[in-house]
């Protein structure tokens, strides 16, 4: 039934206004079996986005856009030939068809084609979050969540705040039949407020999102993005520089994943590793990280921001375990690197629109559990360093070596938290510090619903999640 649903409602966005039926969509793929192919796709997205941005009480800006269009995708042996048209229409595909046949003649014969549904359980509700609230309502959300950090304390002097909604609408048509829907809610709410004290400046930020609509930003969860904010910005107010050295680093549960999505994630992803590029290459089966550290990749969990029913391949996701108990097991495919790997694909194929190609992605990227009291891990440490937050940070997946810089961070001397620092930043190597794992917490968390994932150009949302982690040995720039 979920199934239909979402077919239905793609039937009626994307294919009944042009005059699409499914006899249209074989004589696409008729036109492109005149060259052997050992995959084809017709990728048909329909999006609709509204953006608010506040500061200093007005509304700065609001953006409202639509956006829709068709990409088509022929593959032979490792050759992509792709084009794509921001009109629907069967003279719209036709010429993407031709654009396509300029692919090498190679790889192996096209069988026919037997229509067939993707039948995958449902993640999120199909609804459509930019009509779930008016517009005034969204600019007084806004206007009461400024008015919450700037009651909380005097020093907040700026605050900028911006909600984020988009309603998309895929259908996926593959060569071999496979048919498949998916209805992708999206909303995101994000705040930073500027606090200063005796000539000094910090910034502290905070905010969510979730696979819904705009019910979710409740005035408990706008009480606690204000907290969170402000808080930030207030112990960087008083945060000392941080010293520079190999210590002991305690990373916080959920967003500070983030870490463990770009030091190690995107080292397992299909097309670094067939390529021989990533430092975990041909690697499976081997011991990769400390024993008890499990990682997964989990694209079916309700509501997150990185979760979907489908991906766009139209393969439903899955619980793809990457590391169990150290042990690396597999990793992230879509249909092409699989295919290459002789690897089973793991609803990993992702794209940022129709006007971009499929590669293997990341989802819910989450290191499971341990055993371990958080206050214990923490009374452990002799001396080291707490991150409780992280900015940016970079990664070379050829080596895994990784910079990240703190934004929330605090010296712990003798088993507690001491005072916070200032320009702490993290420099390591992923697949050497997955080894230095000495201490795994029982507080498994995951991030609030932020997460924006880059690779190749391509933004696409993500969720991270991980308990409290220990890690010795680890190198910390400082300031100090």
């Amino acid at each position: 039934m979920d199934t239909d649903v979402l077919l239905a409602t793609a039937d009626a966005c994307l294919l009944a206004p042009y005059d699409l039926q499914p006899g249209k969509l074989d004589a696409v793929f008729g036109a492109l079996a005149t060259r052997k192919l050992d995959y084809a796709d017709l990728y048909f997205q329909y999006t609709r986005s509204e953006g608010w941005s506040l500061e200093e009480g007005i509304v700065k800006s609001g953006s409202f856009s639509i956006d829709q269009g068709v990409g088509v995708r022929a593959i032979a042996g490792e050759k992509t030939a792709f084009a794509y048209s921001d009109e629907i229409s069967p003279a719209a595909l036709a010429d993407a068809a031709k654009a396509t046949r300029a692919i090498a003649n190679a790889g192996g014969g096209r069988k026919g084609r037997v229509a067939r549904r993707t039948s995958a359980p449902r993640r999120y509700e199909p609804i459509d979050p930019l009509a779930s609230l008016g517009a005034e309502a969204k600019v007084a959300m806004l206007e009461r969540l400024e008015q919450k950090c700037r009651a909380l304390d005097a020093r907040v002097t700026q605050v900028m705040a911006h909600l984020a909604g988009e309603y998309e609408v895929v259908l996926i048509a593959r060569a071999d039949g496979v048919l498949a829907a998916d209805v992708r809610p999206l909303v995101r709410l994000s705040v930073q407020v500027i606090a200063e004290q005796d000539g000094r400046r910090e910034s502290g930020s905070s905010g969510g999102g979730t696979r819904g609509d705009y019910s979710h930003f409740t005035e408990a969860v706008l009480d606690d993005y204000a907290q969170r904010a402000v808080s930030q910005a207030l112990v960087n107010l008083r945060a000392k520089p941080s010293p520079a050295g190999t210590m002991t680093v305690v990373l916080g549960p959920g967003w500070p994943g983030i870490l463990l999505h770009e030091a190690i994630g995107h080292g397992l992803e299909g097309d670094f590793n067939r390529k021989g590029s990533s430092a975990f290459c041909g690697r499976i089966g081997e011991r990769v990280a400390a024993p008890g550290v499990t990682v997964v990749d989990d694209g079916t969990m309700p509501d997150r921001r990185g979760s979907l029913t489908v991906d766009d391949e139209g393969n439903p996701t899955q619980r793809t375990v990457l590391i169990e108990d150290g042990i690396l097991r597999g990793y992230l495919q879509d249909s092409l690197n699989a295919r290459l790997m002789k690897q089973p694909p793991t609803g990993n194929g992702r794209r940022e629109s129709f006007a971009h190609l499929v590669l293997p992605r990341m989802t819910n990227t989450v290191m499971l559990a341990g055993s371990e009291d958080p206050r214990e891990i923490l009374r452990g440490v002799k001396k080291g360093l707490y991150a409780a937050n992280f900015g940016g940070g970079q990664v070379d997946i050829t080596n895994g070596k990784f910079v990240f810089s703190g934004s929330e961070a605090w010296m712990i001397e003798d088993g507690r938290l001491t005072h916070p620092v200032k320009g702490a930043t993290l420099i390591g190597n992923g697949p050497d510090a997955l080894t230095r794992v000495k201490a795994i917490g029982n507080d498994l968390k995951m991030d609030s619903g932020v997460g924006t994932c880059g690779k190749d150009g391509q933004s696409v949302p993500v969720g991270v999640g991980q308990p409290t982690l220990r890690i010795d040995g680890l190198t910390v720039g400082g300031t100090a």
